[in-house]
């Protein structure tokens, strides 16, 4: 017998401060171990999954009472839960496309720091420092406020006599779909930020506009400079207008959409597409240093009640926030 099939699973080690169920799984039997054997490749969890014949995916996959074969086998249910709810985050994922960096911390309170150059008259360019003068200055303090974090998640509410049969895979695709939901609402949290302000530091001011032109764009790069428009957030309506922009609609721009249907536009910037962004706006911003994304925790599942009401009622959530880092890295347009 495989040490992997020794080990003892319950629902405590879920609670491990700091610790994944996988990370905890890990430490019992590392993944090291199975270099050059058939299992390399698997995680630690995974190799559970092996151990009691459970398939999440594939034509063979099990059904949602194979977890529930015995204790032990229902202690790895609420990872699969929070494994699929992630996967639906990533795929639906546009946070990345804005944020600068991801700070995780593991409370409720966190203070971010503000970074203000000290303005030397000179945009865009380094100014000149004349012998024994004193260089130009970049301005580092801790906010006075605390981030705004928003806990966003879903119930699952459900009997488990009307999944025990379910297959897996399709189980699946409905845990996805909430992680989307999760990762949309964390968007617009995101979006919010830079229009309204993180509390510390306030919106982008939006400069007013007509129908949203090539003109309206070269306005908004001169206006960041000398940071990079590299990403163009918008609501659907706008968006919409945005793609019949004669300068949207080049040959290669199109070829692109059609091959991969990623968005882009003349300016090398990446389209965002914000469902729930209010509409009428614009926003552009340098990603690499308008936005910092604070995560207390990771993805939290009601493992105990996943466990022992297999599934009666459950929550699946993840608690985070924004907080602006540099105020001129970002920049607005409202539109007719």
């Amino acid at each position: 017998m495989a040490y992997f099939e020794k080990i003892s699973l319950e629902k405590g080690m879920y609670a491990a401060p700091g610790k994944s169920f996988t990370q905890v799984l890990e430490d019992l039997d590392s993944s090291e171990n199975y270099r050059g054997t058939a299992l390399e490749g698997l995680d630690a969890y995974q190799r559970q999954l092996k151990r009691f014949a459970i398939k999440v995916s594939g034509p063979e996959s099990g059904t949602v009472e194979q977890f529930f074969q015995s204790s032990s086998s229902a202690a790895l249910f609420p990872e699969y839960v929070a494994r699929a709810v992630r996967q639906g985050m990533e795929s639906a994922n546009k946070i990345q496309d804005l944020v600068a960096t991801v700070t995780k911390i593991d409370g409720l309170d966190y203070r971010t720091i503000s970074a203000a150059p000290e303005d030397t008259g000179e945009t865009g360019k380094e100014a000149s420092v004349a012998e024994g003068a004193p260089l130009p200055a970049t301005h580092i303090r801790t906010n006075a406020g605390l981030v705004k974090l928003h806990k966003r998640g879903r119930m699952l509410v459900s009997s488990y006599e009307a999944l025990r049969f379910q297959k897996l895979d399709l189980f699946t695709v409905t845990l996805r779909q909430i992680g989307a939901y999760m990762a949309a609402a964390q968007l617009k949290d995101a979006v919010d930020v830079l229009i309204d302000g993180d509390g510390s530091k306030p919106g982008v001011t939006f400069q007013p506009g007509g129908t949203p032109s090539y003109e309206d764009f070269i306005g908004l790069w001169a206006q960041l400079a000398p940071y990079q428009l590299n990403t163009v957030a918008a609501g659907t309506a706008v968006m919409q207008k945005l793609l019949q922009v004669p300068e949207f609609k080049d040959a290669q721009a199109g070829m692109n959409f059609q091959g991969t249907g990623k968005l882009c536009t003349p300016l090398g910037a990446k389209l965002v597409h914000v469902p729930e962004m209010a509409e009428g706006k614009i926003l552009v911003l340098d990603k690499t240093c308008a936005l910092e994304m604070v995560q207390s925790g990771e993805l939290v599942t009601d493992y105990d009640k996943l466990i022992d009401r297999q599934l009666e009622r459950a929550a699946v959530s993840m608690t985070c926030g924004f907080a602006r880092i540099f105020e001129d890295a970002a920049a607005g347009l409202e539109c007719a």
